[in-house]
């Protein structure tokens, strides 16, 4: 009997601390659900954000857009100019000016240029091979002054196109 007692009490305080402990457990589980639940209300008292813009497409024939980096530069004349390494843009990124590696046999005794971007002709680029030519001189070239990188930039420009960059806006 008193075995029976004692079963009896062992399952009642068994039962009695079921239901406090799935109280507490609810009550932690609400406790780590509280940043969950506050971030959902947040942002359904935000804006609804629309989706972006899907963007423009233009499309551009084959022969109509190719790279230039690279390419040989010629004079009027069919002189080796040498090729363009670089391209320089002012602040609103218009194109301004090219930089021409120019001279010297294999990189050795060469040096950079920069040449204004209205002194070259694209008339015949469909191919890699061909080459932009370049209203100035081989002579008018050779006098130009070196680019050099972090340096202001004096660009030789064909005869009364160039207009001056205004940095100080």
């Amino acid at each position: 009997m008193r075995a029976g007692i004692l079963m009896i009490s062992l399952i009642a305080g068994l039962a009695m601390s079921l239901p406090l402990s799935a109280t507490e457990d609810s009550a932690a589980q609400g406790s780590r659900a509280a940043p969950a639940d506050a971030a959902k209300d947040a942002t359904k008292d935000a804006p609804k954000k629309e989706p972006a813009p899907p963007p423009s497409v233009t499309v551009i024939g084959a022969r109509d857009a190719l790279g230039i980096l690279g390419r040989e530069v010629r004079s009027a004349a069919n002189e080796n100019m040498g090729r363009i390494v670089d391209v320089i843009v002012d602040r609103e990124g218009a194109v301004r000016a090219a930089v021409i590696d120019f001279g010297g046999f294999l990189g050795v005794g060469s040096r950079k240029i920069v040449v204004d971007w209205s002194a070259l002709h694209f008339g015949r680029v469909a191919n890699k091979s061909d080459s932009i030519t370049l209203e100035l001189t081989k002579e008018q070239v050779t006098a130009a002054p070196e680019y050099k990188q972090d340096a202001p930039v004096i660009v030789l420009g064909a005869a009364g196109r160039l207009q001056p960059w205004d940095f100080d806006k």
